[in-house]
């Protein structure tokens, strides 16, 4: 599902002492494409200029011809480019809840209306050229905002037969207020949090049980105490703060290409932090810190003032869990989403449920997704992978920001998972890229030579080196969401079951598809789990599938004989 590009054996880089840094490996777009696509001349660029991104023989451009202002009406033109013939191509276009349609005349559909703004499509008939798409909109609301399209050849979901632009503006309050770009990085909680949206007394609220993710540079036990700091017991000396951390974004998976599926979900393992001052003429001071509670995203932290009031405090959430992973924006800082500001309070207060600031949305999206591979990483140790031991891990960091054209890949250089603007929609794409810097982890710094892979395709024959580690990265997020359907940013999925029978899927070890089904079924039908396989690949590093399955596995007693090889043969891969 990525391309690799490697010009000879690197070693990752490392972030806590671990190897030495030869980057030279790029493991860019998370899905490559399933066919090849028409013609052999698409040169469209979905990304910027250095992006990895594969070109694509569809592309897509957003633009308005002023900025405007509250009250202020605007004509958005989408041009949409093709360099193939495209029976059904789908155009979706999303506004923000500060910009509203007005009136179109270009055949898309009635707006439909929701917490995340109003979403209109069309189908067209493409042939080589360029439609354009204009429909008039209204700014109704100050702030940050952010208009999307996209286009995808509906019977062809394929990255290289589908664009994505965006549009981000600071809608001001005034004629000429209105100003290009969006400031989100550090931000107010979500509006739907305001005073008297849910402020009330309440019984301090414990984090649900269970184990906290792990310092890098502490010991195991260092970050339960720490979860313990946030849900600290109240007394009558203590005051306390309360809730639940939630985030609504759009999910590719259960979506399609013109509209995703809307999600209010908690947020786990997020880094808190408790600030405010103790008395009127204080500074501003920490008074704790702690973490979210795993799968509820609940949150008690406690102080104890000097005497029975604290004179002001707020809660500030930051996207990073413990020292394992974590999502920053362009510069490499992290998100953070604060809480409005309480004014002379004691005993225990409770937020109820406080939401992260929509600019946000996607950063904490990525943050959360990566939540669910920590929790089934078949790691030995309490680092991600069995090859690092504890105070000695390094973490998972992913780089992503409104309307990125950086990505999308995963690259030695600075061991960094590097996201598009829709990329986290997709929670696929997400695991698919942390599965390559967990191979990463794995070989300790090794990377094998990789050919024939730039460009790859996931039902294609490319290289067994290429269908090796493509493969892998494919079956962590098989394996993490218990399936084999792929979905893209936009919406789009593809089953990829495979048996002998089926067609339009390449056969052997360099089809990546096959090796990815291969692995998911050797670790559930025979493995028991993947732990053990991992374990080995820590200790043996493989440069294809044969290796891994004929070389390491009867070595480390993993089962290579007729169950495992009917597994494999099943899937057209035989030894």
């Amino acid at each position: 599902m990525s391309r690799i590009r490697v010009t000879r054996p690197a070693a990752l880089t490392a972030l806590a002492g671990v190897g030495a840094c030869l980057a030279v490996v790029v493991v860019p777009s998370a899905f490559a494409g399933t066919t090849t696509p028409t013609g052999s001349t698409c040169t469209i660029r979905p990304a910027a200029k250095g992006s990895e991104a594969p070109l694509s023989c569809l592309g897509v451009t957003a633009s308005l011809d002023h900025l405007p202002a509250v009250g202020e009406q605007a004509t958005l033109t989408v041009n949409v480019r093709a360099q193939a013939d495209v029976k059904h191509a789908g155009l979706s276009i999303q506004l923000p809840p500060a910009i509203r349609v007005t009136g179109n005349d270009s055949g898309l559909t009635a707006p439909t209306t929701d917490a995340f703004g109003q979403r209109t499509s069309r189908t067209l008939a493409l042939t080589p050229g360029t439609r354009t798409v204009k429909l008039k909109v209204k700014a109704v609301a100050a702030g940050p905002a952010q208009i999307q399209a996209d286009i995808s050849d509906i019977d062809r979901p394929d990255p290289r037969r589908a664009g994505h632009d965006s549009l981000e503006l600071t809608v001001g309050t005034s004629k000429g207020s209105s100003d290009k770009g969006v400031s989100v990085t550090k931000a107010d909680a979500a509006p739907v949090h305001r005073p008297g949206s849910g402020t009330r007394k309440a019984r301090p609220v414990t984090p649900k049980a269970g184990p906290a993710p792990v310092s890098s540079r502490a010991s195991a036990a260092s970050a339960p105490a720490s979860r313990r700091s946030a849900a600290a017991t109240a007394s009558n000396a203590q005051v306390c703060v309360g809730g639940t951390f939630r985030n609504r974004f759009q999910s590719a998976e259960g979506g399609s290409w013109n509209g995703k599926a809307n999600r209010d979900e908690p947020v786990s393992n997020v880094n808190i932090t408790l600030w405010g001052k103790p008395t009127a003429n204080s500074g501003t001071q920490k008074l704790a810190t702690g973490m979210t509670g795993n799968g509820d995203g609940r949150f008690n932290l406690c102080y104890a003032p000097s005497g029975s009031v604290i004179s002001q405090a707020w809660v500030e959430f930051q996207t990073q869990a413990g020292r394992m992973w974590s999502v920053v924006d362009g510069s490499g800082r992290l998100y953070s989403t604060a809480t409005y500001s309480l004014n002379n309070i004691s005993g225990n207060t409770s937020l109820g449920n406080v939401y992260a600031n929509e600019g946000q949305s996607r950063a904490w999206h990525a943050l959360d997704t990566l939540n669910k591979l920590w929790w089934n990483r078949g790691s030995t140790t309490n680092c991600w992978a069995s090859s690092q031991q504890d105070g000695r891990c390094t973490p998972i960091t992913v780089q992503w920001y409104p309307g990125s054209t950086d990505g999308t890949y995963w690259t030695t250089s600075d061991d960094k998972i590097h996201l598009a603007d829709s990329d986290p929609d997709s929670e696929h794409t997400t695991v698919h890229e942390a599965g390559h810097a967990l191979m990463g982890k794995l070989y300790k710094g090794w990377w094998p030579n990789v050919s024939n892979c730039s460009p790859h395709y996931v039902n294609r024959t490319s290289s067994t080196s290429c269908g090796w580690t493509e493969g892998f990265a494919n079956a962590v997020a098989f394996h993490t969401f218990n399936d084999t359907t792929y979905y893209w940013g936009n919406g789009s999925s593809m089953n990829l079951a495979n048996d002998r029978a089926t067609n339009g899927i390449d056969p052997g070890d360099a089809c990546e598809a096959r090796v990815a089904t291969a692995l998911v079924d050797l670790w559930s039908k025979v493995d028991g789990g993947w732990t053990k396989s991992n374990s080995m690949m820590s200790r043996t590093w493989q440069s294809s599938f044969r290796e891994y399955f004929v070389d390491d596995r009867p070595d480390y007693g993993l089962d290579s004989g007729s169950t495992a090889r009917n597994i494999l043969y099943n899937h057209t891969i035989q030894y």
